[in-house]
């Protein structure tokens, strides 16, 4: 009787038992210790899609909204300002107490104008959970779509990306390259196939 009651409550114990996956990457700087101590805190929750999901919904609410990207940049705003603006945020949408909880603490250490860089590293985080590697393509204009595949078809046979690995494709867009391309892979692999750079590197020749 007591070894079937024994079992009994194993299993139940098992049942209850949240896997809490390790943090799969590294990231230095301050964006990287929110994002790791955020993705730590989704872990045990069980929260880590959901709260990537409302930080990208953060992140578009931003980007469309100056008023808003302002009030975060803004270093006039004290913490108790800061953290009431964040309040009435988040009011404007369903997300869970995990989110909530780490704007509040943004807010109160002063942290919510890294806001857009944390969102970006917890995104890394997410890559790296899922075997993804994120590869980003900064062009001068936006690429087509069917370029676009077609890229994602050569990098993925690239020595850069492992076989066991997913790619994740993301199209930056930034004049100043004048033309051409670059390619990053992850955080510390550069491909520099720009216009700007070609010019730099015949101006060192020509000085």
């Amino acid at each position: 009787m007591g070894s079937i009651f024994l079992s009994n409550s194993l299993n139940l114990i098992r049942q209850n038992i949240t896997i809490i996956p390790k943090v799969p990457i590294t990231l230095h700087g301050i964006d990287g210790r929110y994002a790791t101590a955020l993705f730590s805190a989704a872990s045990k929750t069980n929260n880590l899609n959901n709260v990537e999901s409302e930080l990208k919904q953060v992140k578009s609410a931003i980007k469309k909204d100056a008023k808003l990207s302002n009030f975060l940049e803004d270093p006039s705003l004290n913490r108790n300002q800061k953290k009431l603006g964040v309040q009435e945020l988040l009011k404007q949408g369903k997300y869970c107490d995990t989110t909530k909880n780490f704007f509040q603490v943004l807010a109160e250490n002063g942290r919510l104008n890294e806001t857009i860089k944390i969102i970006d590293a917890y995104t890394s985080l997410m890559a790296a959970h899922r075997g993804e590697i994120l590869v980003t393509i900064i062009t001068a204009k936006e690429l087509e779509p069917n370029l676009l595949d077609k890229l994602k078809i050569t990098l993925s046979k690239s020595k850069f990306v492992k076989p066991n690995q997913k790619l994740r494709i993301e199209n930056k867009i930034n004049p100043s390259i004048l033309g051409g391309l670059m390619i990053e892979f992850g955080e510390d692999q550069t491909i520099d196939l720009s216009v700007a750079s070609k010019i730099t590197k015949l101006n060192k020749l020509l000085t």
